[in-house]
């Protein structure tokens, strides 16, 4: 019988890894507990310690979430402003 490769999300990757780095139990524990051959918890906790400062070079996502609610905020006040300046356009031709 053919044994499908296991796929991983991030946060496990992540939870693993962070355990790793805890160092409160062996790899081979962690392993155990996991249910992963000890090098790929090694590999994923290198990888981990590596890419860790590309986290505190990225803008955090609230910094970009109030940047866009501003963008979206003076739009709608211009079609608002819009909406107005046309409505009285209209009454004023009589239609």
């Amino acid at each position: 019988m053919k044994r499908t490769k296991r796929k991983f999300s991030a946060a496990f990757k992540a939870k693993v890894a962070l355990e790793a780095i805890k160092e409160r139990e062996t790899m081979s524990e962690l392993a155990k507990h996991f249910e992963l051959h000890p090098n790929m918890i090694a590999k994923w906790k290198q990888e981990f310690l590596e890419r860790s400062t590309e986290i505190f070079e990225k803008p955090a996502p609230e910094v970009i979430k109030e940047e866009e609610t501003d963008k979206l905020f003076a739009k709608i006040g211009q079609l608002e402003v819009e909406n107005d300046f046309l409505k009285k356009s209209l009454h004023k031709a009589g239609l």
